[in-house]
């Protein structure tokens, strides 16, 4: 199966996935998710609303309970997380009670599960715990499964989520996909089991060209042919322009959404506009998310004299709103997939610095549809701000052509249409 590119050189699922018959059924789906819903993986709800518009039935089986209190989530996700199988929540009586009646019943379910738990942790006792807990994770959602009907699973993200999806279908014969992002799994190969994911998936969703590359340096020749590209999106009527009220004595603000962790890189940011504010620049900066670095950062910006908001994590209208205020978004990330915030900025016109790295640059096209820069470096990232804050005609042509740019090629809903066909192509005709 060869893969036709696009005039921008994107793989486009369309071009690698034949839609069947329109009066065919399309399959029950059934994703399992490292934590749903979730504040920062708000694309996952996104993208099977938009699958069940399309008349997929999907549910959803998640590892954690939601990162919120339901008094803290919108009436949407209340409703999705009362819909939503945990895994977790079964309790340790429930799983031993699963497996013991497994192996009772079904001895050659468990002891497949078992046999492949044991070889992922090749002797190493950490491992090997690990593994079979995953095992045990395992056994209950099969036995979830099993009498609903359901015989595959779809999978997002290729961390701890995955070696459970995997290790029930080694265990129960079900078969499984995968939507890999990145980066995590591409810098530890034999730690996330990477390799035997991808050989024994039935299909792979790559998130970027870039991720696909990446399943491809591990995975051999034969196993190319089952990974598409179909690309993450934002939806451009949800996330649409806002013309902002002007700010104080010239005041421009630049925006960062992500978790605080140094892999965001937010204190490489933070030093870009201590630099920038040492050469005279009216600017403020706001950092919306939480994480462990806070209070580090919040330090290093008191000690400096940033003039720095943290506000903490925010829902999605919060965001947008917050992204209808910013001059100029900045993610000075060291290491990404394709970062949905980015997505978002560009969609409402907000011209965006970002980092050359991973699947960023074929979002943005360095002076097309935003700037990047080299990851680590404070001083280049300032001089790209300084590039804008000193030109509104920049900042305005380059907010143009990234809501461009996600509108042509990262356009939620007709990407969402891409991945259906995907899934009409080559999920099993049984779930």
């Amino acid at each position: 199966m060869s893969n036709v590119e696009s005039q921008t050189g994107f793989a486009l699922a369309s071009e690698v996935a034949t839609v069947k018959a329109p009066d065919a059924l399309p399959p029950r789906l059934l994703y399992l998710l490292s934590r749903y819903p979730a504040v920062s993986h708000t694309f996952f709800l996104n993208e099977i609303l938009e699958l069940r518009k399309r008349g997929f039935s999907v549910e959803v089986a998640s590892i954690n309970q939601p990162d919120r209190a339901p008094s803290s989530m919108p009436d949407i996700e209340v409703e999705e997380a009362a819909k939503t199988f945990y895994i977790k929540s079964t309790g340790a009586v429930r799983a031993a009670a699963v497996a013991a009646r497994t192996l009772l019943f079904r001895p050659r379910v468990f002891g497949r599960g078992l046999k492949a738990a044991l070889s992922l942790g090749r002797w190493d006792p950490r491992a090997t715990l690990y593994a079979l807990l995953y095992f045990a994770e395992a056994l209950v959602l099969g036995d979830w499964m099993r009498p609903r009907g359901h015989r595959h699973l779809h999978i997002h993200f290729c961390g701890p989520v995955a070696t459970v999806g995997m290790l029930t279908s080694m265990a129960w014969g079900f078969s499984y996909s995968l939507t890999v992002h990145g980066p995590d799994e591409f810098y530890d190969v034999d730690k996330f089991y990477l390799r035997q994911k991808v050989e024994h998936a039935r299909f792979i969703v790559c998130i970027s060209d870039f991720c696909r590359s990446q399943l491809m340096r591990v995975a051999a020749p034969e196993h190319w042919d089952k990974m598409y590209v179909a690309r993450l999106g934002v939806d451009p009527n949800v996330f649409s322009p806002v013309r902002a009220q002007p700010k104080p004595d010239h005041l421009l603000e630049v925006l960062c959404v992500g978790r605080l962790v140094p892999s965001k890189g937010q204190l490489i940011l933070l030093r870009a506009c201590a630099i920038l504010l040492a050469r005279g620049c009216a600017i403020q900066i706001r950092l919306v998310g939480d994480g462990p670095d806070r209070k580090h950062l919040e330090l290093f910006a008191e000690r400096e004299k940033i003039p720095a908001l943290f506000e903490g994590a925010k829902t999605h209208d919060e965001t947008r709103r917050l992204l209808g205020a910013a001059d100029i978004f900045a993610l000075a990330s060291f290491a990404e997939g394709v970062p949905v915030a980015l997505m978002e900025a560009m969609a409402m016109e907000v011209p965006c610095v970002s980092t050359v790295i991973a699947g960023i640059p074929e979002l943005i096209r360095d002076g097309l549809d935003g700037l990047l820069v080299p990851a680590s470096s404070a001083e280049v990232l300032a001089a790209a701000l300084e590039r804008l804050i000193e030109d509104p005609l920049l900042r305005r042509s380059i907010g143009l052509a990234g809501r461009k740019r996600v509108h042509d090629l990262y356009n939620l809903p007709e990407n969402v249409s891409l991945l259906a066909s995907v899934f009409r192509e080559n999920a099993p005709n049984n779930i």
